[in-house]
């Protein structure tokens, strides 16, 4: 199998007729593309966030109390990310240091990759800890992360040693495609055996003990086809104390290098602001689709699905673009293609509801019973799992509760605190309840209560036919935003007369995200593999990691405060301005002048390790 899929990426290459344990090489670089990327779609998007939630609700209720503090599941979750993130960002420059002077980058990798994948398996272990299921879960994605981020340095650090700088564009896009494709095949194994069980928990243990099996199985092939970088010149194995004296004068003194190194530093400045604008953008599409435009679970997964399977070719195919117009002009073209996307996700927009079955809760008169029955469309069900609590003007729980005689949920007997779905009255129609005893008036009511909502309902037959409301919150409810001006020229003149519903929108913005995704990640990294030192690469690589770390709070902090001053859109508005600025930068970098920075050194390096002297921790690095 290992040998078809390399054949496979191999197609259209320019990178023929290769020595085959380089070949090896690169296809093994590859494979450990495709054994992580299991962990950041699989488990990262697609489970761990809604198995998570639903383990914290049943042991905690909405909130817990942590530091003194009330927090929410979403709350300590990102906690926890951030922790696992910044623990990277901060250890990873020295033992990047250490890792360019002896042979360990292999070692290193095994040890975190280890550390990922069994942390990946173990949070499948969960339910055997009862209700502290979610605290297991949290501290075994915290592993998890750590090998991941960890790994990754390691990781992008061999690309380098893989290859002449004109092959790098080849070797990391087409490491990217395996991890895209490889990601979109196990992800589609998931999702059958878990719409197949209807999410039955021992569906979800299988999908994440198989993600961590996958991300340890296929890097094996890594290990095994990649060799050690060659260091020359090891130098000797130290002790904790004098390892940790070195490296952070080594790191001191690659932050003062800045003068000898001007267009790797001012790179790594726009690679900040364009992948922060990157990541964030990926990292909230989900969130901006559901609560923006109210797209339902499957929309969503399959919206992912297409960024997966939509990549990989996109990544070989911006690997042409850039043998014609050069690495950093076809990392241009994408970063370019990300603006523009963003301000596409300004004109996305549901179109008005118009049929009754448009709506999200829905009263059908039955003329058996003599009483109406409701309903609550998929795009709905989560009537009483996502509430807002800290709307100071409607508290949504409070309003779910009082109508809950109406609505298909119930009281988890539990905790009274806490709302659930609940199946209706038959098999057939598990997503209705039979309302008897009920009289027009209440029904009526609530009907006017979904004004403050985020909710629509509808009514079709007997005595309230045609009766309807739309929340003010709703998707399709648009006016009040500074920028929904855009949004609502767009659907007039756009998606009404193409017919085309806010799902086929979210859908096209998926396919659009695949095909710069192809081209933005891949590209990024090896246009700083050919201006990065090859003796180096660990200790640049690192450095770029940790920009990588921070950018991840900064892009989620700026739409955050841009969202609650005015709203979403304005938030994805503000991203936009974060890649035009990166790629202003990125514009200013001389690439051959940061070849011929990056080559010098590593002539300056070489003679300097040719010469026998005891290592001076403080100076080593300044010796001529």
């Amino acid at each position: 199998m290992a040998d078809l899929i390399t054949r496979l990426f191999s197609l259209g290459s320019k990178l023929t007729n290769l020595p085959e344990d380089k070949e090896k090489a690169i296809s093994g670089y590859g494979y450990y593309d495709w054994a992580k990327s299991a962990f950041e779609c699989s488990v990262t998007l697609a489970i761990i966030p809604v198995w998570y939630t639903a383990l914290f609700l049943k042991a905690n209720g909405l909130t817990v109390s942590l530091f003194s503090q009330s927090m929410t599941a979403d709350a300590i979750f990102t906690l926890i990310v951030a922790i696992s993130t910044l623990s990277v960002a901060i250890i990873s420059p020295p033992l990047g240091v250490i890792a360019d002077r002896r042979l360990v980058k292999m070692r290193w990798l095994k040890i975190l990759t280890i550390l990922g994948a069994g942390g990946t398996f173990l949070i499948a272990m969960a339910p055997f800890f009862g209700n502290a299921a979610w605290i297991w879960i949290l501290v075994m994605y915290l592993f998890a992360n750590i090998g991941l981020n960890g790994a990754g340095v390691f990781y992008n650090a061999l690309l380098p040693h893989l290859g002449k700088p004109d092959e790098l564009d080849d070797i990391s896009n087409r490491a990217f495609a395996y991890g895209y494709l490889g990601a979109g095949v196990l992800l589609v194994l998931h999702l059958v055996i878990l719409l197949a069980t209807d999410f039955a928990e021992w569906a979800i243990q299988f999908s994440l003990a198989s993600s961590g099996i996958w991300w340890y199985g296929f890097a094996l092939i890594t290990f095994a086809w990649v060799p050690e970088p060659p260091v020359e010149n090891e130098m000797e194995k130290l002790k904790f104390r004098d390892a940790a004296r070195f490296a952070v004068g080594e790191v001191k003194q690659t932050l003062k290098d800045y003068k000898d190194f001007p267009h790797l530093f001012l790179y790594m400045l726009a690679y900040f602001l364009f992948i922060d604008g990157i990541n964030t953008v990926t990292a909230l599409a989900g969130v901006y689709g559901t609560t923006v435009l109210g797209i339902g679970f499957t929309g969503l997964i399959l919206a992912l699905l297409v960024v997966q399977f939509v990549a990989a070719p996109s990544a070989i195919f911006f690997t042409k673009l850039a043998e014609k117009k050069g690495t950093k002009n076809a990392l241009m073209i994408s970063i370019t293609g990300w603006v523009v996307l963003c301000f596409a996700g300004l004109c996305f927009a549901p179109l008005e509801l118009e049929t009754h079955e448009d709506y999200d809760v829905l009263y059908e008169w039955n003329e058996g019973d003599n009483a109406y029955s409701v309903y609550i469309s998929w795009s709905a069900n989560d009537l009483a799992q996502k509430l807002d609590y800290e709307d100071e003007e409607f508290d949504e729980q409070a309003w779910a509760k009082e109508w809950s005689y109406l609505l298909p949920t119930k009281v988890n007997e539990d905790d009274k605190n806490i709302l659930e779905w609940s199946w209706g009255d038959s098999e057939e129609e598990p997503n209705m309840i039979k309302l008897t005893g009920v009289s027009n008036e209440n029904i009526t009511s609530f009907v006017s209560s979904i004004d403050k909502t985020r909710f629509s309902v509808s009514i079709f037959g007997g005595e309230l036919d045609g009766e309807a409301n739309v929340g003010e919150d709703h998707p399709t409810n648009l006016g009040d935003g500074v920028l929904d001006s855009i949004p609502i020229w767009a659907r007039d003149n756009v998606w009404k007369p193409l017919g085309m519903d806010v799902f086929t929108q979210f859908i096209v913005l998926g396919c659009f995200m695949g095909t710069l995704l192809g081209g933005s990640q891949g590209l990024a990294r090896s246009l700083f593999g050919q201006i990065v030192p090859e003796t180096r690469s660990t200790e640049f690589y690192s450095f770029l990691g940790f920009f990588n770390k921070v950018a991840a709070f900064l892009g989620p902090a700026l739409y955050t405060i841009m969202a609650v001053m005015y709203d979403s859109r304005a938030g994805i508005f503000s991203i936009a301005f974060l890649l035009l600025l990166g790629a202003i930068l990125l514009y200013r970098v001389d690439i051959e002048a940061g070849i011929r920075d990056a080559e010098a050194e590593d002539i300056r390096v070489r003679k300097l390790l040719e010469e026998p002297s005891e290592p001076d921790f403080d100076s080593m690095h300044n010796q001529e």
